[in-house]
């Protein structure tokens, strides 16, 4: 066999330490400093990977919004009630095992880059066993939301509908913790149309499913809670059923064995740091709606707030999958020791998160007369929504751009890095700068904003210069040692 068929070739093993070293070899041989040759093609790669990830991450997120839009016809405690139980089961659960998940786009990106396509499905397992151990103590929170809600002030009759409510969710948490890790399976071998067909089925599935349980049955918006365990347990059925059959998988296809335990530790090193860095960031807006009912006129100030942060919640979407698309090209072009192309990647998600941001800020701000309406037929709220407009635009801007640096960040694998920036730039600034803002300067709502927005900067800030100083090279050799000595532990279990 010649030179060129034998490093083409996938290795057999499952541990494919020859090919980690000939891989490595070659990259090294590829950095001439031609950064800019391919970038146009590079460009075209992340977008058909971007694309169809920003559609995921939409139609996941829009289930819940449908049961809350549905959920409102009911009246003001069913939404009430209903949307105090998302946002809560948002931030201490599904956030939670967002982030975990968010640890196997540095694992299972980076293994799969070194062909060793076994460990992608053994990384996968892990977590979900991982995740699925953890989502135990919250749903125990869970049960016991009714008691916490009024611990902390609530109106009782909200809190007790917002405990049933909750409790109702418990099956979605555990599906969270499975559909999350396999969402980055997928994604870790740019196999997006998977996630796409079963996202938009559940989705399809939910609101017809959820008008029916919310609206034809005894369960009221308890029917909504139902809708949201059925449409995504059916997402992980589609998601099983694909990896289980489909010939695109059957490289990274596994067997359960005890081999799964082995990554543990390895996994929750990437999938803690994770977790803090995107929950730190989350629930500093959820705080940010809980000062606005501290303000003079709170249903006014809550209200617009809320519309605010809907906006660049559904939006943040875009720069989310341009982020997943970038983590995923970095994450195998240094798994691959290709240190050129993963700058080269990055260089080419940068450019699409500036054209990106451009179109969709422009596109806002002209429309910041008409897009409260979608939210609110009351004039006062339309009209704070208007003058709200120029800094949800500016929001916009700093989201496209480091949720590009946050997928950055989980490709390379040094999400600590990450929590410690969020953890300084939110709660050391943005949230104090908030509250003299909103409360001393007497600016409220718009003080707020001013407030968290001056955290995202900071953020952003400190994200760039991360990510400028960091050495391809040296962190491509890292990725290589690493998933060799992983190569080297999983041998001597065997």
């Amino acid at each position: 066999m010649s030179n060129m068929e034998e490093k083409s070739k996938p290795a057999a093993s499952s541990t494919l330490e020859e090919p980690l070293l000939r891989s490595g070899g070659s990259g090294w041989a590829k950095a001439s400093g031609r950064r800019w040759e391919g970038l146009g093609e590079e460009v075209s790669r992340l977008s058909w990977i971007a694309g169809p990830m920003v559609v995921v991450m939409l139609a996941q997120y829009m289930v819940q919004v449908i049961s809350i839009m549905m959920v409102g016809q009911l009246g003001e405690l069913s939404l009430s009630s209903t949307a105090i139980s998302i946002s809560l089961a948002g931030v201490t659960g599904f956030s939670v095992m967002l982030g975990m998940a968010s640890g196997l786009e540095t694992l299972c990106g980076q293994a799969y880059g070194a062909q060793q396509f076994t460990q992608v499905g053994i990384q996968t397992q892990t977590a979900i066993l991982s995740l699925t151990i953890g989502s135990i103590p919250l749903a125990f929170l869970w049960l016991y939301m009714e008691k916490l809600l009024i611990f902390t002030g609530q109106d009782p009759l909200i809190s007790r509908e917002a405990g049933k409510f909750t409790a109702c969710l418990i099956p979605a948490l555990f599906s969270y913790a499975v559909m999350q890790p396999f969402v980055r399976y997928f994604q870790a071998q740019s196999l997006t149309i998977p996630m796409l067909l079963s996202s938009c089925l559940s989705l399809c599935l939910h609101i017809p499913l959820c008008w029916a349980l919310v609206f034809k049955s005894r369960l009221g918006n308890l029917g909504a809670a139902v809708a949201i365990d059925v449409s995504y347990w059916f997402n992980v059925v589609l998601m099983v059923l694909f990896a289980r059959y489909s010939e695109a998988c059957e490289k990274t296809r596994f067997a359960v064995s005890s081999e799964i335990f082995l990554g543990v530790g390895e996994f929750l090193q990437f999938a803690i740091p994770s977790a803090v860095m995107i929950c730190l960031e989350w629930w500093s807006f959820e705080l940010l709606i809980l000062l606005s009912g501290l303000l003079p006129n709170p249903a006014l100030e809550t209200s617009v707030l809320s519309v605010c942060l809907s906006v660049i919640s559904t939006l943040y979407t875009i720069p989310y999958g341009f982020g997943a698309a970038g983590s995923t090209r970095i994450s195998n072009e240094l798994g691959a020791g290709n240190p050129v192309a993963a700058k080269r990647a990055f260089y080419a998600v940068m450019f699409l998160a500036v054209i990106e941001t451009s179109i969709v800020s422009t596109a806002l701000f002209l429309s910041r007369k008409v897009f409260g309406y979608t939210f609110s037929n009351e004039k006062e709220v339309v009209d704070y929504v208007t003058k709200m407009a120029p800094l949800v635009c500016l929001s916009v801007i700093l989201d496209s751009i480091q949720g590009v640096l946050s997928g950055v960040a989980r490709g390379c694998g040094w999400q600590h890095i990450g929590a410690y920036v969020n953890l300084g730039a939110f709660y050391l600034c943005g949230i104090p700068v908030a509250a003299v803002l909103g409360f001393y300067v007497g600016l409220r709502g718009v003080g707020l904003w001013i407030g968290i927005q001056t955290g995202a900067f900071v953020q952003t800030v400190l994200l760039s210069i991360v990510t400028s100083c960091i050495n391809w090279e040296k962190q491509a050799s890292e990725t290589r040692t690493r998933l060799l000595e992983r190569c080297i532990a999983a041998d001597r279990l065997i």
